[in-house]
């Protein structure tokens, strides 16, 4: 589709079904809200299954729900209405460095604090209790949620001997497949829509293994396969893909779980530790 991409919707609005047009009134009415919904979120909202929001995707010509809202983001990127409110924090082309640094902050530090305004400690301590009692804990990701799922790992293994990660995907795939009921699958993802991702899920729950969700929805494919859901606070539009905020935010959760764990278990965990500081503590200065 060529041209502005509301406009353009509005001019293919005779050729939708009843309920496509359900979901495209929804849109037009609230175009600077879309982009921040997962299709479940959007499916809800509009009284509709998921099935058909993927159907107005396909009738506007795009392959799926991610491409639509990236269309949809750079039209609302092109408008004079907010035209960096909420893509880029806030910032213009004109703002000089200082100003630059600051929006930044502020738009980690919101990250932050909405993350934080999200925790239920229920499900952080069940969380807890998941890991400790699993035999395996595996941390999976795909594109930059692997990056978080990494360093999850890294985190971990200082503590506890049970921890694994694999960045290829076909290993990633292979791992969760041999999952079972004694085990814990931790999951990354943003969007809760990344086909690889819930790919993994399915193979995790398909062995009855215990599946924790480190997502910004509550409900999304992904979640679908989740026994538990932790949120994290960042708003990352679809041209911000692997923004610094959202990776800051599901960090956050991390280093909530690694400090309560090491707390509540300190005598094992003081003990690995040891042995791995030690490990490494000949290759410093």
């Amino acid at each position: 589709m060529q041209g502005d991409f509301l406009t353009n919707m509005k001019s293919m609005y005779n050729q939708f079904s009843r309920t496509e047009k359900k979901v495209a009134d929804f849109i037009l009415k609230n175009p600077q809200n879309v982009p921040f919904m997962s299709i479940t979120d959007l499916a809800d909202s509009c009284g509709v299954g998921d099935t058909t929001v993927f159907r107005l995707c396909r009738t506007l010509d795009l392959k799926g729900y991610q491409e639509f809202k990236m269309k949809l983001s750079l039209s609302l990127n092109n408008s004079e209405q907010e035209r960096t409110e909420q893509y880029s924090g806030n910032i213009g082309l004109k703002d000089d460095f200082p100003t630059v640094a600051q929006k930044v902050l502020n738009t980690n530090i919101a990250a932050l604090n909405e993350t934080y305004s999200l925790l239920n400690y229920q499900d952080m301590d069940r969380a807890i209790n998941l890991l400790h009692d699993a035999q395996r804990i595996y941390f999976f990701g795909v594109g930059a949620s692997l990056l978080t799922a990494m360093k999850a790992m890294n985190k971990f293994l200082r503590i506890e001997s049970k921890v694994f990660c694999y960045e290829d995907f076909h290993m990633q795939l292979m791992a969760a497949s041999m999952l079972g009921p004694t085990d814990t699958a931790v999951i990354f993802s943003y969007s809760g829509a990344t086909k690889d991702t819930i790919e993994i899920a399915q193979h995790a729950r398909a062995g009855k293994a215990k599946v924790i969700c480190i997502t910004r929805f509550v409900k999304s494919p992904l979640t679908a396969f989740a026994d538990l859901i932790l949120l994290s606070g960042a708003n990352e539009g679809p041209l911000q893909g692997g923004s610094t905020s959202a990776e800051i935010s599901q960090l956050f959760l991390i280093d909530i779980l690694y400090m309560e764990y090491y707390r509540r278990y300190f005598d094992a965990c003081s003990s690995t530790n040891k042995l791995t500081s030690e490990s490494v503590v000949q290759r410093l200065l």
